[in-house]
């Protein structure tokens, strides 16, 4: 398997864990990434626990995902930046889709990372979902397939919707755009995924419109609480006045470092104000998972047994086995 890093960054020919032997290189397809079990040598202790410990992994990638009874539709969203939107969109779109779910992702954060840590080109003059926005392009013409798996497609975000922001003010009903794109979609997914910006602007609005659910992912630190309430105060009024299914249906914990007492407390905090609508599965802080984007793959494909990577895809899992039926009907 070959992946290239994106820009100018050097080439990278295997995918790799950092480790001896080749535990990083496997094949791509409905059932992950699964490491091949040639390296370990079994006579051992050691070695025969690894490979069982793999081999357990194998089987749990293998078990299906639930497929949803109609098309769930979800908005990641947080105006504070830096807290995993954009990873954790890619990286729960790549589970899903590598367990033979039909995802698409939407980009619809100017600066276009989702579109690259999938590998779909994003340069300006590319159709994108701006021009589906702010130019009644179909949504089908701007979805492209990304290089994740034949399941998993993007609608792109480029440069251009830095303007769209000040460009949809003028506009009908421009709160309603994205909702409108995606019930006039024909392509046939399980997954909507909207990656949002790091703001609340009319972009964040539009995706709170479209979506059924929304997706929260806190960081696990003080300063990820704050500007919270003001979040779900927009949620409020998204319901009240534009969106009446809309639900806060899932809280994802990310960044999460064992060694600090701040985290924990953050986590104890989270859990005990939002209930059940806080994944079991935390999201530690981890390198693969900052270090796959620049070779424009999920933490998945890049290195499958990492930390990161194994979080991800049992809180995909997770996402899949809860499920969601909204109130409303015909949205």
């Amino acid at each position: 398997m070959t992946s290239r890093r994106v820009g100018s960054l050097v080439p990278r020919e295997t995918v790799s864990t950092g480790r001896s032997g080749s535990v990083g290189e496997g094949y791509r397809g409905h059932d992950s990434v699964i490491p091949p079990l040639d390296p370990f040598d079994r006579s051992t202790p050691i070695g025969a626990a690894a490979a069982a410990a793999v081999e357990a992994l194998a089987t749990e990638r293998r078990q299906p995902f639930p497929r949803p009874a109609r098309r769930r539709i979800i908005s990641v969203a947080n105006q504070k930046g830096g807290v995993g939107k954009t990873t954790t969109t890619v990286n729960l779109a790549a589970a899903l889709a590598s367990h033979g779910i039909r995802v698409l992702v939407i980009d619809l954060d100017p600066q276009g990372n989702a579109s690259t840590a999938l590998g779909v080109d994003h340069h300006s003059g590319v159709p994108s979902i701006y021009e589906v926005l702010l130019g009644d392009r179909p949504l089908d013409e701007v979805i492209v397939a990304s290089t994740e798996a034949p399941e998993l497609f993007c609608a792109p975000a480029t440069i251009d919707l830095a303007g769209a922001e000040i460009e949809l003010v003028s506009l009908v009903a421009r709160e309603n755009r994205l909702h409108r794109a995606i019930q006039g979609m024909k392509r046939e997914v399980d997954y909507v995924l909207i990656d949002c910006p790091p703001s609340l602007g009319l972009l964040t609005v539009n995706a709170l419109v479209a979506a059924r659910e929304l997706l929260i992912p806190i960081q696990c630190e003080y300063y990820a609480l704050e500007g919270l309430g003001m979040l779900l105060r927009n949620v409020e009024l998204v319901q009240a006045h534009l969106n009446q299914d809309l639900r806060l249906t899932t809280i994802l914990l990310t960044m999460y470092d064992s060694r600090t007492r701040l985290a924990d407390q953050v986590v104890h905090e989270v859990k005990e104000h939002f209930g059940d609508r806080v994944l079991g599965t935390t999201i530690p802080r981890n390198v693969r998972l900052a270090e796959a984007p620049s070779y424009g793959q999920s933490a998945l494909t890049y290195d499958p047994t990492s930390r990161g990577s194994l979080s991800y895809l049992a809180a995909a899992r997770e996402l899949a086995e809860r499920g969601f039926e909204p109130n409303g009907a015909g949205r």
